[in-house]
């Protein structure tokens, strides 16, 4: 892997909750594409999470304490980067939190400008042009709503993708439809969301693609469990793990 800037910027990895307890491969995977990257990977230890869940259940207070813990971590650092689209949309929405409180607005406004979803940086901010991995066989990719819509990514994991050998992408239908997890969402309307997700797999198996990426874990567990329960025979893995040359092992929701 090779990035046009060879310049070393300090990096926080902000790893994430999910990543943390359910797929630790995915951090890993992200820590060897920014060091490809020409980039110090540092992952603060004080992170906890970015406080998205009691953001979007109205709970104000948690939320900002959360918020305080994650501008004090990612202190010092050049750029905060997540393989998550939802954290890091969480992140770039802490001035919301802290309009009326001048001193940590600045903070916030500070810590949004430099956080960046992972294919994100690796494509607009890195220039990263070559990557060294293979995945036999056809993939489909799912976007997420937080990383599309909030932060703009949909190019960017494609034309990382258009590198990997020996891997083809089959497009799904309404790709940009929701698969219903939605964090919270799908804990409150737990039937409505399984049915999302299962016309999302209806799209996925529609294309004849082996394995189904994206860029958020909750996605793809979500995505996972549904097509576990389907018996589908599709594979679920993060993008990092296919363009860090990591997809090895069980794949998402067939560790158990």
């Amino acid at each position: 892997m090779r990035a046009t800037n060879t310049a070393p910027p300090r990096v926080a990895l902000f790893v994430t909750c999910l990543v943390d307890l359910f797929r630790p491969n995915v951090g890993f995977a992200a820590v060897r594409l920014l060091e490809a990257a020409g980039c110090r990977v540092e992952v603060p230890e004080a992170q906890t999470c970015c406080g998205q869940p009691p953001y979007n259940s109205g709970d104000r207070k948690d939320a900002q304490d959360m918020a305080r813990q994650t501008i004090a971590a990612c202190r010092g650092y050049d750029y905060v980067v997540a393989p998550s689209g939802s954290c890091i949309g969480m992140l770039r929405d802490y001035p919301r939190l802290f309009a009326h409180e001048p001193d940590l607005l600045a903070e916030a406004q500070d810590l949004a400008a430099r956080s960046f979803e992972l294919t994100q940086f690796l494509v607009d901010v890195r220039g990263l042009e070559r990557i060294e991995a293979r995945y036999p066989g056809s993939v489909t990719y799912h976007d997420a709503c937080s990383g599309l819509r909030q932060l703009g990514v949909r190019g960017q994991p494609r034309a990382l993708l258009a590198q990997v050998e020996e891997t083809r992408l089959e497009e799904m239908r309404d790709t940009e439809v929701c698969c219903g997890f939605g964090g919270t969402f799908c804990v409150k309307y737990p039937e409505l969301s399984a049915r999302m997700a299962d016309d999302k797999i209806d799209n996925i198996c529609a294309t004849g693609a082996d394995t189904v990426l994206a860029g958020d874990l909750g996605c793809l567990m979500h995505i996972a469990g549904r097509l576990r329960r389907l018996d589908k025979p599709v594979r679920a893995y993060h993008i990092a793990e296919v363009l860090a040359d990591m997809a090895y092992g069980p794949a998402i929701g067939e560790e158990g």
